[in-house]
């Protein structure tokens, strides 16, 4: 089937590694164990973790196992990786809750049958810990010096970094620790900002077991226009479909800019190199079939084929066959109305006058006699219509005038 780690390399996975020609070798050579840690601080992902997940999901089809390591334990404390201030602390409450919504979602990508897959939650070996024991123990292999020197610790000094955080990437690499030991994992994988504390679990592994362990980073993503993956307007794009409908998850991916097409095919689909560099070499309003067929891929990763198809579908009414040529999201004004006033019935020609399109009811009256105006790409011919449950397509109804005039309500 070939090797994971060209397949990593190929579809721009790989940020650093510590070892390249050791992770080629073992990935040709053996099944390979490898982890990734989550820590519950939401009770679900956001697109920005696809990539951790991708990988994992990449692993266990090309045969090696998987442990999805739910950070019930360190979320305790909070990881200052990446953070320009210290994260709110969780209950042990929130945690649980937490741990099981990450816990359903990670299940849609990743096997955990037959031992393909293996989810543990890190309190269980942490929370039994002996303070003094574990300094005694394992801290004394840490080296002050040594920890300030890494990114994750450097950014948060000049701001303060307390006592509690500094504790985390001990903690980490512990996990590395147990999990070598007892699972036999010799990959660790996870986000470029996550290089120190990997590193470190490494180097305990090293001292305490003389085993060798490795690690593989992956670029923290952003998009070419600038902006922060996965944020848009309305906000962050959740993989709950009760955060985030996968309505508005198609529509995220769809709209993304055309110079992240290829990128995000490679990164979140399965679909072969060959196919993703053919739709990534599409120019003009053909990156379009490439947007969709990117769209539908992640959906249905996320959400399942009928959702997919669903979300597909709502798509294609509102926007008609040949879609909108711009950002659902961010550049058609948008009003919301409350579901009971589109439940009591509201005239077209109100709805118009409403939302600007037209100045005045007798303009909204012209313009329909004229043919002009549309609701969900259908055209209104009698001036009396009235606009209700009828017409609301995932919470959503989009009016139209003339070619290119657009207007969307969200239905709440």
């Amino acid at each position: 089937m070939g090797n994971v780690f060209d397949i990593f390399q190929e579809r721009g996975f790989i940020q650093q590694t510590s070892d390249e020609d050791g992770i080629r070798k073992i990935l040709k050579n053996e099944k390979v164990t490898c982890y990734i840690g989550f820590d519950p601080t939401a009770d679900s992902f956001h697109i920005g973790s696809l990539v951790p997940i991708m990988a994992l999901a990449y692993m266990q089809k090309y045969g090696h196992r998987v442990i999805c390591v739910i950070g019930g334990g360190t979320a305790m404390i909070g990881d200052p990786s990446g953070k320009t201030e210290m994260r709110k602390m969780m209950t042990k409450k929130q945690i649980e809750k937490n741990s099981s919504g990450l816990k359903e979602q990670l299940s849609r990508f990743i096997s955990f049958e037959e031992k393909k897959g293996i989810m543990v939650n890190n309190a269980d070996w942490l929370l039994p810990l002996n303070y003094i024991e574990f300094l005694r123990d394992i801290g004394v292999h840490f080296s002050i010096n040594r920890m300030l020197t890494f990114e994750s610790y450097k950014i948060r000094l000049e701001k303060g970094l307390s006592f509690l955080e500094f504790n985390y990437m001990p903690l980490q690499a512990y996990d590395f620790y147990h999990l070598y030991k007892n699972f036999d994992c010799k990959l660790q994988m996870g986000g470029d900002d996550q290089w120190g504390n990997i590193v470190a679990g490494i180097e305990l592994i090293r001292k305490k077991l003389r085993g060798n362990a490795y690690c593989i980073t992956f670029p923290l993503i952003t998009t070419s226009s600038g902006q922060k993956f996965g944020k848009t307007e309305k906000g962050t794009i959740w993989l709950d479909k009760n955060k985030t409908s996968p309505y508005d998850f198609y529509q995220y991916w769809i709209n993304v800019d055309d110079r992240d097409v290829e990128r995000f095919l490679n990164l979140f689909t399965f679909l072969p190199a060959k196919e993703v560099n053919r739709l990534g070499n599409l120019k003009g309003s053909d990156i379009r079939e490439a947007k969709k067929i990117l769209a539908y891929e992640v959906t249905k990763l996320t959400h399942g084929e009928k959702e997919a198809k669903n979300a597909v579908d709502a798509s294609e009414k509102i926007f008609g066959r040949k879609e909108m040529k711009v950002s659902a999201e961010s550049k058609v004004p948008t009003l919301n109305i409350p579901l009971s006033l589109i439940k009591k019935g509201i005239p077209a020609v109100e709805l118009f006058h409403r939302t600007g399109l037209t100045a005045s009811k007798s303009e909204a009256k012209r313009l329909i006699m004229q043919g002009g105006a549309y609701i969900n790409q259908k055209r209104l011919s009698e001036t009396d219509e009235i606009i209700s449950e009828k017409d609301v397509v995932e919470k959503t109804i989009f009016l139209r005038k003339g070619k290119k005039k657009y207007f969307r309500i969200i239905v709440d």
